[in-house]
């Protein structure tokens, strides 16, 4: 793995980027070998560091024969915090300066990031995209998951009550999300004790203005009608419901958008081990992939 820095467009500072090539690859940090092949750019999920996903994207470097770029976003590691008015336009120039500095042509996301990559797409030159939950919210479907409890949790530092309505909003922790306040809240003191749970705390200032930034660029069908990016919506057969209602509707009205299911997958699908997401994300970013028909995708 190579660590290097991409500095921002906006002027606010620098992106840590963390870079993985199959064995026999190598590189500068920060530029692109003559003879490399194009890179991928990961773009991670929110509450979370981009080091949860490097046993991934060292997956899908060696089976894709690519280097595989994850950089943490704003307000993570060493990267810069997030600007005063902080949007999705922020994360687009960010990914934009990423995949020019790696010279990358593909992107691969996750959920939240996953939301940046395809608003991202309607604007950007992106070659391939593979998002996975992407947390899109389209024609108002995700301002009920939206709690003011949690903004209001973290401005008062009740970071055990703000985690516990975070989860709860989104669903997004499997059978856990559906306990009661208080064992969330018992459960966020316990987690607190190790070091994922202090730096998942930590974040959780982050989350507020990422789930804003999400709310403020509500779409319709309409904005993607133009997206030329082949684009394939994967979902987990264990996640949210939402993430998959979002991605058919897309790909029903959008012809550059496939979706799929992905079997046995939670929502935390790409901080998980084996194989099976990355290699089903490879296949499309190689040229193998089979459109799924749509009684296929229920």
């Amino acid at each position: 793995m190579e660590t290097w820095t991409v500095e921002t467009n906006d002027g606010g500072g620098q992106l840590e980027v963390h870079t993985f090539r199959p064995a026999s690859g190598t590189s500068i940090p920060g530029s692109k070998a003559p003879a490399e092949p194009a890179g991928v750019v990961l773009v991670h999920g929110t509450l979370v560091t981009d080091s949860l996903y490097w046993p991934f994207a060292r997956t899908l470097s060696g089976m894709l024969g690519r280097p595989v770029h994850s950089y943490n976003r704003r307000g993570r590691g060493h990267s810069a915090p997030q600007p005063p008015g902080y949007s999705v336009d922020t994360e687009i120039s960010d990914l934009q300066a990423v995949m020019e500095k790696s010279g990358s042509t593909d992107v691969v996301a996750h959920s939240y990031g996953g939301f940046v990559a395809l608003q991202a797409a309607r604007r950007a030159s992106i070659n391939k995209l593979v998002t996975y939950d992407a947390a899109v919210s389209l024609s108002g479907n995700l301002s009920s998951r939206w709690r003011p409890e949690l903004e209001d949790a973290v401005t008062s530092g009740q970071l055990d009550h703000a985690w516990a309505h975070l989860v709860q909003g989104l669903g997004t922790a499997g059978p856990i999300s559906y306990l009661p306040m208080g064992a969330l809240r018992a459960l966020s003191v316990l987690s607190a004790r190790t070091r994922l749970g202090l730096e998942m705390r930590s974040l959780l200032p982050t989350a507020v203005t990422e789930m804003r930034a999400v709310l403020d660029a509500d779409a319709h069908l309409h904005d993607f009608m133009k997206l030329s990016t082949p684009t394939l919506m994967l979902s987990g057969g264990w996640s949210p419901s939402y993430f998959a209602e979002t991605g058919r509707i897309l790909a029903g009205a959008v012809p550059a958008i496939d979706f799929a299911i992905v079997p046995l997958q939670f929502h935390e699908g790409p901080l998980r081990p084996g194989k099976r997401l990355a290699a089903r994300i490879a296949r499309f970013l190689s040229g193998n992939h089979v459109k799924e028909e749509p009684s296929s995708a229920t």
